[in-house]
This record gives structure tokens, C-alpha cells and sequence, in this order.
């Protein structure tokens, strides 16, 4: 706790500040020689301050390639007195996004591993191996410490599996979302060590896919060093990741203890096994695992799953091709009426999916979308509750006009083994799509089936009788009870998403489709219940009344959508830069110069909940694009233009930063096969951002960055995000165009940004006076940029 009160103390930690690059760096320092002065005889300490430059090339936000220089990594090793050839690595980073403390993203994550050093060099024990930790000073930068690390420094070569410490939330319990890739003896050594276990593949396949808008060091070390690791991360309270809200006192000390007991246990069982020297050996396949409830966690192969969801879905076939075909003579009539459950079934998801996103369009298109994100309870009595009465309205009417006078008992059997064919489909599908998270149709397939066979006889008795119900739930019980247990981690990470994934996603279509698959596999195997009872008026007036209740409510905009309650803060993001540009043309004289505010909000609502409290700043001043220009002619600092489309801009007075950007052209010379290598020098802030436009007819054929080969972002541009640490030299580099003859206009448009994100820079006058009047609910993260183009 006292570690991470003190680093936090120092404040916002961006790359390039005196706050990470001296005030947090010797902190650490003096908080590790401390250690060193206590550590027993058994073990041997060594630091090393690593300052690295280099460039790579990533897919991440749309692709891009990202240069740094002089960027700060502290690192320490803890090894037994006669040395060790091999070493584990854990990895936190201190650096901060900028106008906020970083305390759970990720000072805890340092705190921690202070702590698990300080314990482990007090151990009279030596280690079997080494533990190296690394405090990486620039994760924030899109993971540049980290690839510096692995690709540069002398210790990384021994290093054969990492654990790496991250946040996507603030607090609560630490949630294992990655491993390996393959290696399952790690996942075992998770499963063994950790006290407090929380791990899920399906959060893994769920990050991996990349609809989630983040990454961590796990990709640099598994990309770029070949280790395999685990990463953990705090996924409570993602509202205020990132904000200025994320500070040491909303951290609870459960949670640091909890994250310290499971991490020391991993780091030391790691430490002291004998498969981590041969770690590469142990590569084979997948694992499948979960954690039941927090209590323990169950893996197994994806190779045996495979197996196993293969049989259980060939009997769950092979059962229902049995009912269905017996008797003989019936075979025909049994096949039509068992695929008129099934498609009814079917078409019951249907209309319940398309009814309930109708409603989520409606509610975007009026402005009342995020009306659930203070109060989640909302989205519940809104989305749930239409979803749920019209699937009972679909079966009501299904089996009052289609189904007349049908035996009951026979409905609810025939609907049962509907919705037991379709689970197993899914399986097999999954299973077939090589997805670890097939585990959950096993689950849905395997218990209702054995329940059934257990409970077959009083299926035909007449009436369902009480003893039935209850041994039914009961067969049910696991199935369910696993799948809320999910459904709540999954809606716990996701609803804070919402409001940070940008102006183009309609947040209440994914979280009323997210509410509709939750509910289709709830009610699954409930549906045959709506043919077994003998009314469900009662039911459909609640649940129909609930919804127009609710919708009446949110369309009338009873439920703001942000909050600033000190103890529970659900803020608004919203970003602005001061901005001045420039556009030079071929001659290099200025032709378009402008100075404005440039405003972002990082959510589908816009800034339309603003314009009442900053009238100036409404849907008349949305920012035109520069279409001549790369980006748009806009300073982004990443590559995120495809998820902000809807911007806008108040006009301002110019800004003259200090350090002001100087773009220089060293040379330009003629190469063969009719390429001209341009080389410059540019110097400035410690965050820059730069893009390359090609014009038509050339094209950027390679460049002194990344491994060469320039990749293109989202939309045909190329990115290159700069950032440097304390005293770095002038940035060079070189790119190379080919243009089969001499253009008037020129071969290539190259624009540069440069941020201020600390410093007197930062922050203008004006910037500060629009600042001051955003409403409390919001959480605005202001600097100072400008933007060049060239043309060449």
C-alpha cells in the first residue's frame, strides 16, 4: 500500500516527463537498494537502468509503426549467489497515461512486485532460477519498454516464461485472460500455485479476437521474444480506467493482497520448476480451462476437449435420431413435427433479436443511448424483458394456433430435444472452429441430456408434476449457474467499454444483442416449459409492462447517462487539443494556416449532453475534413480516425510552444529503378506523430523504421508513432518512393504532429477556460499540439 501511495504521489507518469523518467525511476531505485540492503546471503541482486531506441511495426488500432529513443526500463534480478542460466520474467510498467495517477493501470501492479521481491530476497531459500523484474517505463506508448527489453537487453535471452501484471479496470480481483501461446504446462502452474484463482479461455478468445481495443506486453514478448507467458489484469470498475479518477484509495487492500498472493505463488512456482529450463519443450497445443466460481480452476487439452465434445455431441445425435425414428412407422411424422420445433425455435431468436435491436436503433436514434451505463439495472428491465416476453409471445401463439389441441407432454418433450439439437450443433460447429470456448456448449449438452434420461419416465406422466420440476432444475442447476457466473464477468468488462470505443458504434445495439444471446441460451432449455404450463397471460402483461415502463422512462431521459458521485464516478471522456496547422506546398511556402480547439468525445452520444452547459460547442462547428492532407489534416496521436469520425473544432488563437517541432530535409537522392530516397531530421516534444501520404501513380516502396516494410494503416495512410525519453538526440530516418516520372504536384505528402502532454506546454489559456467549464461529470483530458504538412 505505502509503494503504491508514493508512486502514485508523483502524478501523471508520461513518457518523456520528469515525473517517469526521474521522480518514478528514482523511487524505484531507492525502494530496491532498500531490498537489496535486507536480502539474505542466499540470493544475489543486480540492477540495471536500460535506455533503449528502436522501431516496430504492429497490427494494433489499425495498423501502424512505432519509433522511440532513450525511453527508461528499470530492472532488476534476483538469482541464486552462484547465478542461474534461465529466468522468469515479471512485468509491470509505471508510466502513466497522461492527466492521470495510473494507480490500478498500473502502479499497484509495481507496488506488487516490489513486495513479491522484497519477500522472495528475505527467503533464507535460494531459487532454482532467476526472477528478473521489469519496471517498464513505456507501456502507455503502445508497449515500446517492453520490445525495447526483449529485443535488446543482455538479460532477456535467459528468460523462458513471464508473467505479465496489467489493468483494464480498478481493483477487484485479477482476471488470467491470456497464456501461452500453447504451452499448457504454464496454465497448470496457474492452476497449482494461484490461492485465489480467476481465469477464463472464453475471456481469452474474447481478446484475442480483437474486438476489445486494447493490448498489452503479452503480444511483444509472445510476437517478439517467442516466450510464452500469463497475463492478469483488474478488470472491476473499467469506468474509471484511465481517468483522473484512478487513485491509490480506490484500490481496496484485499484486492493488492489477493493479487500479491497469487502473483508470489506463480512467480516462485515458476522460479523453482523444473519444466521452465526446457520450457520450449513443453509447446504442444492448447488448454481449456476455467475457474468454477472463483474456488478452483478445471484444464484440460483442447486436444482431449476436441475429443471429448465430439463423442458427447455424437450421443446427444445419436439420442435424438433414435426418438425421432422410433417407431418405424412413425418415423416420417416424428422428423416433421421434431424440424417444426427446431425451426420454430429458430425463428423464435430471430424475431426476438431483430424486435429487441429495433429498440436499441430507436433509443440511438433519438439520443438516448448509454441511459444503462450509471445504471446498469436499465439495460436489464429494457432489452431483458423485451426479449424475453417475445419469445414466450412467439411460442403463446405458436402453440395456441399451430399446435391446437396437441397433447402438452408431447410439446414440451419435442421442444426440449429442439433446443437439445441445436446445442449440439453449436458444439460441434465451435469445436470444428477450433475454439477453446466450445467447453460452455458441453456444458449444454451433457447435463440437460443426462437430466433427461434420468428423468424420461415422468416426462410422460400426465401433468408436470412438482417432483419433475424440481429434479429437472435440478440437472440444470451447473449449467446455469456457470453461465450466469460468466455472463457477469463478460457484462462487467463490457458495459464500461461502451463508453470508450468511439463515435461509430451504436453502444445499445452491442449491449441489446449481448442482453438477447444471454437470454436465448437462459431460456433454451425453458422453452418447452411455455407448452407444459397452461397459460402465460400472467407473465407476458409483467414483463410487457416492465418494458413500457422502462422505455417510457428512457425515452423521456429520466436516466442521465454519466455520473460524478464521488464514491462511484461514471464519467464522460472527452478529449481536446489545442491545435495550430500549417499546409506548405511543393515551393514550401505556407498556403493554409488555422488554430483552433479540436474536440473528441469518446462515446457514440458526441457532445450533444455538453452543448446545454457550452452552448458554442454544438453540431455546427463539426470539423471538415482536409482531404489533400494524410489523417484528414487532424493531430492524431494514434491511428483511431475509423472509430472518431464525428469531431468538432472552436476556433482559437495561435499557440507557440517552447520546444517548438523542426522538420528538416537532410537529402534527397536519385536510387535505381526510378526510386527517390528522402531523408530528414526532426526534432521536438517527446510525443510526435507522423504520417506519409503517397500521392498517385508512387508508392512507398521502404523506410528506415520498423523491419522496412512500411505497413499501411486503416484507410491507405502510413502511421509512425514517435516518443522519446529525457535528452534524446534529433530523430533521423530515411523512405524510399518509387515514381515512374516527374509529377507537378509532387510524389508524396508528409505530415507531422507533435504533443504536449506535460509542462508548460500543455495547457493554453483558452484550453484551460473550456476546461473549467465542462460539467463534473466529465473527465477531459486537454494538451497542446500542431500539425505540419509538406509536400515533396
Amino acid at each position: 500500500r505505502a509503494y503504491l501511495d508514493n508512486i502514485t504521489a508523483i502524478g501523471p507518469r508520461t513518457v518523456g516527463s520528469p515525473e517517469n523518467e526521474v521522480l518514478a525511476v528514482n523511487y524505484l531505485l531507492e525502494q530496491i537498494k532498500a531490498i537489496e540492503r535486507e536480502s539474505t546471503d542466499a540470493h544475489k541482486i543486480s540492477v540495471d537502468i536500460q535506455r533503449p531506441t528502436g522501431s516496430f511495426s504492429i497490427d494494433f488500432l489499425g495498423g501502424f509503426t512505432s519509433y522511440y529513443a532513450n525511453i527508461t526500463n528499470v530492472i532488476v534480478k534476483l538469482e541464486p549467489q552462484n547465478g542461474a542460466e534461465h529466468a522468469v520474467l515479471s512485468n509491470c510498467h509505471f508510466d502513466s497515461v497522461p492527466n492521470t495517477p495510473g494507480a490500478s493501470d498500473d502502479a499497484v501492479s509495481c507496488a506488487v512486485m516490489l513486495e513479491i521481491l522484497n519477500t522472495l530476497s528475505k527467503s533464507p531459500e535460494s531459487l532454482q532460477h532467476a526472477v528478473i523484474f521489469l519496471f517498464n517505463g513505456a507501456e502507455e506508448n503502445i508497449l515500446q519498454a517492453s520490445h525495447g527489453f526483449i529485443t535488446q537487453h543482455e538479460w532477456a535471452k535467459s528468460i523462458r516464461a513471464f508473467v505479465n501484471l496489467e489493468a483494464a479496470g480498478v481493483g477487484g480481483k485479477e482476471l488470467v485472460f491470456q497464456t501461452g501461446p500453447e504451452n499448457p504446462w504454464l496454465v497448470q502452474a496457474y492452476i497449482v500455485a494461484a490461492k485465489h484463482p480467476f481465469a477464463s479461455v472464453v475471456a481469452q478468445e474474447i481478446f484475442q479476437s480483437g474486438i476489445i481495443p486494447a493490448d498489452t506486453d503479452f503480444r511483444i514478448y509472445r510476437d517478439f521474444g517467442n516466450v510464452p507467458g500469463i497475463d492478469l489484469a483488474f478488470i472491476e470498475n473499467g469506468y474509471i480506467y484511465h481517468t483522473e479518477y484512478d487513485t491509490s484509495d480506490r484500490i481496496l487492500t484485499d484486492s493488492i493482497q489477493r493479487a500479491g498472493d497469487n502473483i508470489l505463488a506463480i512467480v516462485k512456482y515458476l522460479a523453482t520448476s523444473d519444466k521452465l529450463a526446457k520450457s520450449f519443450e513443453y509447446r504442444h497445443g492448447n488448454v481449456v480451462f476455467f475457474d468454477v466460481l472463483g474456488l478452483f480452476v478445471l484444464a484440460y487439452p483442447a486436444r482431449l476437449g476436441t475429443i471429448m465434445n465430439y463423442i458427447i455431441a455424437a450421443i446427444a445425435f445419436l439420442y435424438l435420431s433414435k426418438k425421432v425414428l422410433q417407431p418405424k412407422t412413425r418415423a416420417i411424422h416424428n422428423m416433421k413435427k421434431f424440424f417444426t420445433a427446431f425451426g420454430l425455435t429458430v425463428i423464435s431468436w430471430l424475431c426476438t433479436l431483430v424486435t429487441v435491436l429495433i429498440v436499441a436503433v430507436f433509443i440511438s436514434v433519438i439520443g438516448r443511448s448509454l441511459s444503462w451505463y450509471t445504471h446498469f439495472y436499465v439495460s436489464v428491465f429494457l432489452y431483458g424483458t423485451a426479449a424475453a416476453a417475445k419469445l414466450i409471445l412467439v411460442h403463446t401463439l405458436a402453440k395456441k394456433f399451430f399446435y391446437k389441441n396437441m397433447n402438452e407432454q408431447y410439446l414440451g418433450d419435442i421442444f426440449f430435444d429442439a433446443s437439445l439439437m441445436i446445442w449440439s450443433i453449436a458444439l460441434t460447429v465451435i469445436t470444428q472452429m477450433g475454439l477453446c470456448s466450445a467447453f460452455i456448449c458441453t456444458l449444454w449438452v451433457a447435463f440437460p441430456l443426462l437430466t433427461k434420461l434420468m428423468i424420461h419416465k415422468e416426462f410422460s406422466q400426465k401433468g408436470a408434476t412438482m417432483k419433475f420440476v424440481m429434479m429437472y432444475l435440478l440437472g440444470m442447476f451447473v449449467p446455469y449457474l456457470y453461465m450466469m457466473y460468466l455472463c457477469w464477468t463478460v457484462f462487467e468488462m463490457f458495459t464500461p467499454i461502451m463508453g470508450r470505443s468511439g463515435s461509430e458504434i451504436l453502444p445499445d445495439v452491442v449491449l441489446a444483442g449481448f442482453i438477447v444471446v444471454v437470454t436465448m441460451i437462459l431460456s433454451s432449455y425453458f422453452i418447452n416449459f411455455i407448452y407444459l404450463v397452461k397459460s402465460t397471460k400472467t407473465t407476458l402483461i409483467t414483463l410487457t409492462t416492465v418494458f413500457v415502463v422502462t422505455l417510457i422512462l428512457v425515452c423521456s431521459g429520466i436516466f442521465f447517462p454519466y455520473s460524478s458521485d464521488a464514491a462511484n464516478p461514471k464519467p464522460k471522456r472527452v478529449f481536446l487539443q489545442h491545435m495550430s496547422r500549417r499546409f506548405h506546398d511543393l515551393d514550401g511556402n505556407v498556403v493554409k494556416h488555422d488554430s483552433g480547439i479540436w474536440i473528441n468525445g469518446f462515446d457514440y452520444n458526441g457532445i450533444s449532453h455538453i452543448t446545454p452547459h457550452i452552448p458554442e460547442i454544438n453540431d455546427t462547428i463539426r470539423t471538415p475534413c482536409e482531404e489533400q492532407a494524410p489523417f484528414c489534416g487532424l493531430p492524431w496521436i494514434l491511428p483511431v480516425h475509423f472509430m472518431f469520425r464525428k469531431n468538432w473544432y472552436l476556433p482559437a488563437p495561435e499557440i507557440f510552444p517552447r520546444i517548438p517541432m523542426h522538420f528538416k530535409v537532410l537529402s534527397k537522392e536519385l536510387m535505381p529503378w526510378n526510386s527517390v530516397r528522402l531523408s530528414f531530421e526532426v526534432s521536438g516534444p517527446s510525443h510526435m506523430s507522423l504520417y506519409v501520404r503517397p500521392h498517385e501513380r508512387s508508392a512507398l516502396s521502404t523506410w528506415s523504421l520498423g523491419d522496412g516494410m512500411p505497413v499501411a494503416s486503416l484507410g491507405g495512410d502510413y502511421f509512425v508513432f514517435y516518443s522519446h525519453g529525457l535528452q534524446a538526440t534529433p530523430w533521423h530516418f530515411w523512405i524510399e518512393l518509387t515514381a515512374p516520372e516527374k509529377h507537378s504536384d509532387g510524389i508524396v505528402s508528409i505530415a507531422i504532429a507533435a504533443h504536449y502532454f506535460f509542462g508548460e506546454d500543455q495547457k493554453s489559456p483558452q484550453l484551460y477556460a473550456l476546461l473549467e467549464r465542462l460539467p463534473n461529470w466529465t473527465f477531459s483530458s486537454g494538451w497542446s499540439s500542431t500539425y505540419d504538412l509538406f509536400v515533396f
